[in-house]
């Protein structure tokens, strides 16, 4: 059962000009909106980086409902200084940022932004194995170092996508999204994941396999689980020993789901042929080492960096909270 609140309106699509909204960061626009059409007094913090600890506690202490970002840490102490919120709305599917079981047993809803997202992160990710596996960033950097004189038999050699093993580690969906697309270039797909997804093997001839067989016949391996104290460090150093030298490992998830270190030294070694970072562990403190790696590609976590797929997110994010905030259930809540 969802808290179901009451107080000074009623449970209709009008809303008191008492209702406050705390916003953590600058979205766009289509919640925002949204929300102040709705009669909310919207709060923003308009600075391009994460709002200060102290001042986030100050501002969101006598709000009603607060959208969050993923920067945001939202533990015990901080949801033990909010005096009047009911709900939470991260803007992001990932939510390890908010201590969400202790929100709920404090009558705090907390609800993410799903779907809304998988295409454009799925498109990511398709992205990356591509610029990995054709070498696309160095040879970018190859024409602007001014070295192309001509036509090279042996030049930036890639590999091609046609019958090689994909390897999806967490079949929700955008792990289904990014097989979907990737058996459009004539792969195989093998999945780990806690529980079957038939419609993902019907479309896709998909095998659900054990992650160790799964690592060990993936030519390339894309990341998308959840990231939790279980699935920390889901590629350990042994799991990481297991890949091909010549696979290429794709991490659109989160940084924390991989042992960065000692995949840095497999990529140094060339014990790996290539990998593609949209996230990384310690974000948004990004190992030096990495930089200086010719087979990486290296992205800013730009996963649903897409008008479109933002735009959804502020929508989804503020409906929740006009949801919640009118006495009806979450659209997307995490508990």
């Amino acid at each position: 059962m969802y808290p179901v609140f009451s107080g000074q309106f009623l449970l209709s699509d009008y809303y008191s000009v008492n209702m406050k909204i705390f916003i953590t960061r600058s979205i766009p626009h289509e919640g925002i909106t949204l929300l102040r059409e709705k009669g909310f007094t919207v709060t923003v913090y308009n600075e391009d980086k994460p709002i200060p600890r102290e001042e986030f506690i100050s501002k969101a202490k006598n709000a009603d409902g607060i959208i969050s970002l993923l920067t945001d840490k939202i533990d015990k102490e901080v949801i033990n200084k909010l005096n009047r919120c009911k709900i939470i709305a991260n803007y992001a599917v990932g939510f390890n940022n908010i201590d969400f079981k202790y929100a709920f047993k404090k009558g705090i809803v907390v609800t993410n932004t799903p779907d809304v997202l998988t295409d454009s992160t799925a498109d990511l990710a398709m992205a990356l194995i591509l610029a990995c596996t054709r070498r696309i960033v160095e040879a970018d950097k190859y024409i602007r170092g001014r070295k192309f004189v001509g036509w090279k038999p042996k030049l930036l050699l890639g590999i091609e996508l046609k019958e090689k093993v994909i390897g999806i580690l967490g079949a929700g969906r955008i792990g289904e999204a990014v097989a979907i697309r990737a058996k459009s270039f004539g792969t195989k797909i093998l999945y780990f994941d806690s529980k079957r997804n038939a419609r993902l093997e019907k479309s896709t001839s998909a095998k659900k396999v054990s992650l160790t067989k799964l690592l060990k016949e993936s030519d390339i391996i894309s990341l998308h689980l959840p990231f939790n104290e279980d699935t920390y460090h889901t590629l350990n150093k042994e799991k990481l020993s297991l890949l091909k030298k010549s696979a290429v490992l794709i991490n659109t998830a989160r940084g924390e789901l991989v042992d960065e270190k000692h995949l840095i030294k497999m990529l140094q070694t060339k014990n790996l042929l290539a990998a593609g970072f949209d996230v990384y562990e310690g974000e948004p403190v990004i190992n030096s080492e990495l930089l200086k790696l010719e087979n990486v590609v290296l992205l800013p976590h730009i996963g649903s960096a897409t008008k479109e797929a933002r735009g959804r997110m502020s929508l989804l994010a503020a409906k929740n909270i006009i949801a919640v905030l009118s006495g009806r259930k979450p659209l997307t809540p995490v508990y």
